[in-house]
């Protein structure tokens, strides 16, 4: 681990020019990642820039959205009778990460900027090109079990490693930023990361001089009525082998909208949106469900060792409906 001085900022105006000014700097919240990542030397930062004085908190319902302050809590968000109520997809997925002693440490804002689990990427002895670019991806042709089916590239498989992020891009949510002029840009959550393409080391499209300030929910019908279900291979502390978040908005046996989000299986949170559309207008049946599901590995691209990850989504995806409509 590199030496690196430390500076906590009392405003966002302080952070953001001291990021502004020196790129290889780093923002550190809870640094349940970051900190394993300078460890093993994954990352190196001469600077590391303290905002947990920043006053980006606060869980509320405001203008027809949930608006989640970035430095709030995993725990606090996922255990609020609000989100709980009104938006139980973003609390079933926050409370199905990491562990709760993670939870109590990792802020919102980190979580969405959290790095992938590529054994590849974490082991410097490998070459990546997350890593370092055009030194190669052996995940290719090496151990792809837990890597993406969908999003890949020549240059990268690695898959995005969030829960949170699977149920927010489900409900349509939107990410606030606000750089070193004070200001602020809202990206819509599937916008916010990125696909490896030719550039995999480049995972969100935020800039270095912004951070995250706030993430807003829309308050849907499909947000009341969703749900997320996580596969993986222990009951707890473990990431998504498969994940999917879904919500409905079902009047008189019909579904007017459905949302399908998938984890587990994309270089970034994974919208289904050719599946979501198959189930508009139709009643929710495990019929229809099984038609959605398999519309939304279309395009797959699994490699040897995760071929099973094609039925088991699909699998995944029936069984979110089915629970959410029990």
């Amino acid at each position: 681990m590199n030496n690196f001085s430390y500076t906590q900022a009392s405003t966002a105006k302080e952070a953001t020019n001291i990021r502004k000014d020196a790129k290889d700097a780093a923002f550190i919240a809870g640094g349940t990642t970051l900190l394993d990542l300078m460890k093993a030397d994954i990352e190196q930062h001469p600077q590391l820039v303290d905002i947990n004085m920043l006053p980006f908190r606060g869980i509320e319902l405001n203008d027809g959205s949930l608006r989640i302050g970035a430095m709030e809590r995993m725990s606090d968000v996922g255990e609020n009778a609000l989100v709980l109520q009104q938006f139980p997809a973003v609390s079933e997925a926050l409370l199905l990460s990491a562990s709760p002693q993670l939870r109590n440490m990792a802020s919102i804002g980190g979580n969405l900027m959290q790095r992938t689990r590529c054994g590849y990427f974490r082991d410097t002895a490998f070459p990546c090109n997350k890593r370092n670019p055009g030194s190669g991806c052996p995940a290719q042709q090496g151990d792809n079990r837990n890597l993406a089916i969908l999003g890949g590239s020549q240059a990268c498989i690695a898959t995005n490693a969030g829960d949170l992020a699977v149920a927010l891009a489900a409900l349509d949510a939107v990410v606030l930023l606000e750089n070193a002029k004070g200001k602020q840009r809202r990206v819509p959550l599937l916008e916010f990361h990125v696909l490896p393409g030719t550039t995999p080391q480049r995972e969100t499209i935020i800039e270095a001089d912004e951070l995250i300030v706030a993430v807003l929910v829309p308050a849907t019908a499909q947000a009341r009525k969703s749900h997320y279900v996580k596969v993986r291979d222990r009951a707890s502390y473990a990431f998504a082998l498969v994940s999917a978040a879904v919500g409905l908005d079902v009047q008189g046996g019909q579904i007017r909208a459905a949302r399908i989000a998938l984890g587990g299986v994309g270089t970034k949170p994974w919208r289904a949106q050719e599946a979501e559309k198959l189930l508009v207008g139709k009643a929710a049946t495990e019929e229809n469900f099984r038609a959605a599901a398999a519309a939304a590995v279309r395009g797959a691209q699994p490699r040897e060792h995760n071929r099973f990850k094609v039925e088991m989504v699909q699998k995944t995806i029936v069984r979110a409906l089915q629970e959410l409509m029990a």
